[in-house]
């Protein structure tokens, strides 16, 4: 019996990715634990190895194809003594032959209009596995588009699918959310037929004069890509297709902008103690050898975070809907801008690691983020990130919330500042960090705390090291 090769899911969040690759033809030998494929996620381009062994009997998706989704077939493997003859009249899931849906048809017919559920066993209204249309029939879509047309009021029913067999995907569903159509009793029909579409729009009050907001006052509705498109004159922009990574990052910063409240608490660090701490250390280190190291002004900041959350472990926490999860060690997400996006691979155990430990580990996790070595292994899970700009010039700046994480401390530059010591003005080299807090989690006072115990590692870096 034929086996199909599946795409494989390469963390528990990955719905679909690129097969950017395939290292066999049609009928090479394989084995177990070959490589046969690349797939392309927005963290990292991994290798798919064969679990069992056998001949490649068709491959169903091309290198480069885009928004493969996870467990859809992408090739199929046949036994010894079995030829291509045996794939005759299989569908790529492996099963029989695949009848047209009657989901993606663009015209009624009698059968769509006619079908209905069957009766559960005992009589009782069956499972609702799957959305249904007005003629009963199922709607095949996957768990993200559907929970999408959900929050957005969307019709699955008038949403044509475009994944395996018809299949309602996210970009579906986003396609029509961006065109205004599929909008739950929006659609009225017009003399000729066609439907009209309701604009999508929500009604957000408004100041009236004499300062009360004025419900439906005032009307505030996504721009679609039609309106976009008809500002600016063709030619004078070029299109850049979106990856991957930039469509990940995309989602995830407008999921947390718009579900964690964010606020965010300020604070000024002296450098000079962690300054003349780090040259001492760097000149004493061993330049070469299994033990050398250089230590950077961020692997302080890692490790006095680190620390800081577990002086303040009411801080080191997540918000879920089923109780807040205290985490008991810190691990600490780093941002490593590349080409594109950004990764934040993780640092665990950060507070038991020491300085030299931490620098190395996040050298090597910084060079394979770079090049989309990282596994998910590497950027999954965390407690807190860092985004550290202070490089680049930035003198301060707000970050957006890494989801799962309840905080992300912003790092500005180092720089020499005047300042008021007792009664005298001298000159120091100061740091300014800003703690985004999700304050379902962090309270104000809270997240103070947590910045004071930073502070204190920051200034007085001597502390880290007992």
């Amino acid at each position: 019996m034929p086996t199909p090769i599946l795409m494989p899911a390469l963390s528990p969040t990955m719905e679909q990715g690129t097969l950017a690759k395939w290292h066999v033809s049609i009928g090479d030998e394989v084995a177990s634990g070959d490589v046969i494929a690349e797939i392309e996620t927005d963290k990292a381009t991994m290798e798919v190895e064969a679990v069992e062994e056998g001949r490649i009997g068709a491959i169903y998706v091309k290198e480069g194809t885009a928004e493969v989704a996870v467990n859809s077939t992408i090739a199929m493997l046949l036994e010894e003594g079995e030829d291509e003859s045996v794939l005759e009249g299989l569908s790529p899931d492996g099963g029989a032959p695949a009848a047209k849906s009657p989901a993606s048809s663009d015209e009624p017919t009698a059968e769509k209009q006619q079908a209905s559920p069957a009766p559960a066993p005992n009589g009782t209204a069956p499972e609702n596995t799957a959305p249904e249309n007005r003629g009963g029939s199922r709607i095949f879509a996957s768990p993200l588009a559907k929970r999408i047309a959900a929050q957005n009021n969307l019709d699955l029913a008038a949403i044509k699918g475009t994944g395996p067999n018809g299949r309602i995907v996210k970009k579906d569903v986003e396609s029509a959310l961006e065109s205004g159509t599929a909008q739950k009793g929006s659609a009225k029909q017009t003399t000729d037929g066609q439907a009209q579409i309701g604009e999508l729009t929500r009604a957000m009050p408004a100041a009236a004069e004499d300062g009360e907001a004025t419900p439906g006052s005032a009307v505030i509705r996504p721009v679609s890509d039609k309106e976009i498109f008809a500002t600016y004159e063709e030619g004078t922009y070029e299109l850049i297709p979106i990856d991957n990574m930039r469509r990940t990052v995309a989602d995830r910063l407008t999921v947390a902008k718009t579900t964690i409240p964010h606020f965010y608490l300020t604070i000024d660090c002296e450098l000079d103690h962690l300054l003349a701490a780090r040259k001492r250390l760097n000149d004493q280190a061993p330049k070469e050898g299994p033990s050398a190291f250089k230590l950077s002004v961020n692997d302080f900041i890692i490790k006095a975070m680190a620390l800081a959350l577990q002086h303040v472990p009411a801080a080191n926490a997540t918000w879920s809907g089923r109780g807040i999860l205290r985490h008991k060690r810190s691990d600490v997400a780093v941002a490593v801008a590349v080409e594109g996006g950004l990764y934040t691979p993780v640092i665990r155990h950060a507070e038991l690691k020491t300085l030299s430990e931490i620098s190395n580990e996040m050298k090597d996790l910084a060079q394979r983020a770079r090049t989309k070595k990282l596994s998910p292994a590497d950027y999954l899970g965390g407690s807190t990130s860092i985004s550290n700009l202070g490089m680049m010039g930035i003198k301060k700046f707000d970050a957006v919330i890494n989801p799962p994480h309840a905080t992300i401390l912003a790092i500005g530059s180092g720089e020499k500042r005047p300042i008021v010591i007792g009664n005298n003005i001298e000159i120091r080299n100061m740091m300014t960090v800003t703690l985004s807090c999700d304050h379902r989690v962090v309270d104000g006072a809270l997240g103070a705390e947590l910045l004071a115990a930073f502070k204190g590692f920051i200034e007085d870096p001597v502390t880290m090291l007992v």
